[in-house]
């Protein structure tokens, strides 16, 4: 239980990142409207607030939650930007989950 809980911690703190750095994405690159300012802000500000959620110490959550944030930002990439990932991103994807898994995971 404690392990599904980490990681589903993990995905929505990466979400949270994304959503708030592809909204301003949107309004430099893609003309949206500056609005998009807003929910950005409040995702980033979740992205803080939930970091601060994970049980260890801020080096080490960064350091696993990398691997998490790599694998959530191709799943973005294919789900909302339509573009499949490669095996060489699906590889690399894998990679930073097992360096996650050890560095959350592993017996201390």
């Amino acid at each position: 239980m404690a392990f599904a809980r980490t990681v589903l911690l993990f995905v929505v703190t990466a979400l949270a990142e994304i959503v708030g750095c592809y909204l301003p994405y949107l309004w430099l690159r893609r003309d949206r409207s500056p609005l998009l300012l807003l929910p950005a802000a409040a995702s980033l500000a979740l992205f803080a607030w939930l970091l601060t959620l994970h049980p260890t110490g801020a080096g080490k959550t960064y350091a696993a939650y990398g691997g998490v944030y790599v694998t959530t930002a191709l799943l973005w990439i294919w789900i909302i930007e339509q573009q499949v990932p490669d095996r060489w991103d699906l590889i690399g994807g894998a990679v930073t989950l097992v360096g996650m898994a050890i560095i959350a995971f592993a017996p201390r």
